[in-house]
């Protein structure tokens, strides 16, 4: 199934209010007739594109100039339990301690960043519930962000595949945090998968749907093919591949996206980590919003994995592999956040 398409209400309710969505093909939308720089807009205003924002993925806000630290902070808060979040180191030119400030040049702002399909804040207990996406500074040669809708993801899995990820619950490398591989998203509803591919160290099986007890801890092959396949299945997604539930985003000036933290993965494209001397200087402003709900939560287990939970689920081969990369299922590629 593809990414549902806008709901006619949420339009006709925003055009009242002068604000006009359209979709972008095939996820996304794109939002023109507001200025983030001012107050809060109504309650039916924000509920109406937040929702969309569940729905479709992330929301493109078009023509908003470069906005100052404090101005990206404000729009931030817009969202979600409408607060920060923020969990990640500051450079020296950020502008405040709630933008990550990320770049193509060391000396400007931090490098290297999610180059793997992720969810930012996969490390919290409550992950972050919206994440923004300023573009400062946009690269001649391009630094797009791949963005892959999750609901569509998992109805492209086989139904097996369903039952069986249905079933699994990944363990946080640096943080012991359990998320499951599928949730419900809280605002669509809808059934989406759910994995860090560069901070997950372990993955447990449910071998029934009661409690810790019957949790088996995975073995190395059982991982290298989960993840593989998760890869495969976001990589499928994109419209480059073929696929309906995925795109890269090419930024524009002035651009700002706000994305549904539950609903899409991303990661930054391989032109976004490119020379700057080649690829021309990339500067992207990224803040984090707190999250009203708890989650993704893996039911009838604690928060944070215990030694002992890890031993007992050990049937012998089991793996869990602790520190900032996690399980290696791909060695040629690095992730922070």
């Amino acid at each position: 199934m593809a990414v549902r398409a806008l709901a006619e209400s949420n339009v006709q309710l925003l055009a009242k209010h002068g604000v006009r969505i359209a979709a972008i093909h095939p996820l996304g939308a794109e939002v023109s007739g507001l200025d983030l720089r001012t107050s809060p807009p109504k309650p039916e205003v924000l509920q109406a594109l937040e929702a969309e924002m569940a729905s479709r993925g992330f929301l493109v806000f078009k023509d908003q100039g470069v906005l100052s630290g404090d101005e990206q902070v404000h729009c931030s808060q817009f969202w979600g339990a409408r607060e920060m979040h923020s969990t990640h180191g500051v450079h020296p030119q950020a502008p405040n301690r709630h933008i990550f400030r990320l770049s193509n040049d060391s000396s400007v702002g931090i490098t290297g960043v999610g180059p793997q399909w992720h969810n930012d804040g996969s490390f919290e207990v409550n992950v972050f519930s919206h994440v923004g996406y300023h573009i400062v500074r946009v690269p001649e040669q391009g630094g797009d962000t791949q963005f892959v809708h999750q609901g569509a993801a998992f109805d492209a899995l086989p139904e097996e595949k369903q039952d069986y990820w249905s079933r699994l619950v990944s363990i946080n490398a640096t943080s012991g945090v359990l998320h499951p591989l599928v949730h419900d998203h809280p605002i669509s509803g809808r059934r989406s998968v759910y994995l860090h591919l560069g901070m997950t160290g372990g993955i447990f099986e449910r071998m029934s749907t009661s409690t810790s007890s019957d949790l088996r801890l995975l073995e190395e092959k059982e991982l290298l093919q989960i993840f593989g396949t998760y890869n495969q299945l976001l990589n499928s997604g994109l419209q480059k591949n073929g696929g309906n539930y995925g795109m890269s985003y090419p930024y524009h000036e002035g651009d700002c996206i706000f994305i549904d933290n539950w609903a899409i993965a991303h990661r930054a494209s391989p032109e976004a980590h490119m020379d700057q001397t080649k690829q021309g200087l990339r500067i992207l402003h990224r803040t984090t919003v707190k999250s009203p709900r708890p989650g993704p939560v893996a039911k009838d287990l604690p928060a944070v994995v215990t030694q002992e939970l890890l031993m007992k689920s050990d049937r012998g081969d089991g793996v869990f592999v602790a520190g900032g990369l996690g399980f290696r299922w791909d060695p040629h590629i690095r992730m922070q956040n």
